[in-house]
């Protein structure tokens, strides 16, 4: 059983950055895919971006494309999510994800970390 931890987040003005790092207990996460999730208020989960069990091959949604940076360390059993010129519509709840498999569902969650970005 995989625990995932996120950590990172705060309160950050529009056009600032913040770094979230998930670290991962119980279980390495070296042959993991990894993903990044979030939540505003009143809207459905949306994917942010993932990255692979290597960190060879990473996705991102086209909300955040151009300005968020997916990146692992395995060694570290950490996967990070680099955020850039943040926008007030980037609030919301970041959970880190990580499933077993290639393809598919994610299996384990982290509890999530609130990221506010005022204007």
């Amino acid at each position: 059983q995989v625990r995932l931890v996120e950590s990172g987040g705060g309160l950050v003005q529009a056009g600032g950055s913040l770094r979230l790092s998930c670290t991962a207990s119980g279980r390495t996460i070296s042959y993991y895919g990894m993903a990044w999730f979030r939540q505003a208020p009143g809207k459905e989960r949306e994917s942010v971006g993932s990255i692979n069990w290597s960190g060879g091959s990473t996705t991102y949604g086209d909300s955040v494309n151009g300005r968020f940076t997916i990146s692992r360390d395995n060694a570290k059993n950490t996967v990070y999510l680099q955020m850039n010129s943040l926008k007030p519509e980037d609030t919301a709840v970041y959970y880190c994800a990580a499933r077993i498999g290639r393809d598919g569902n994610y299996d384990f969650w982290g509890q999530g970390t609130q990221v506010t970005v005022s204007s």
